[in-house]
């Protein structure tokens, strides 16, 4: 039982008959690796803070940079920045 018998046989997702290259295709996007892409890609940015206001985030876990913008967002709708 060798390659030759995949070569021979019909692909199919589901009832439907498809190619091989459809296939592998479907197959390569299910078993994406990492973390899911996001709705709005968000651009990177670089800032300097104090360690002390570095140390705090990072201690509040994990999700910090993502309150981080949350507080950022909140003080921009507010005028505040």
């Amino acid at each position: 039982m060798g390659d030759e018998l995949f070569e021979k046989g019909a692909w199919k997702m589901g009832e439907r008959v498809v190619t091989k290259q459809q296939a592998q295709t479907a197959i390569a996007q299910t078993m994406r690796r990492g973390r899911p892409l996001a709705q709005v890609k968000r651009p990177m940015l670089s800032i300097r803070v104090d360690p002390e206001v570095l140390e705090k985030l990072r201690a509040s876990g994990k999700g910090w940079q993502t309150r981080l913008n949350a507080v950022l967002r909140e003080a921009v709708e507010h005028g505040k920045v």
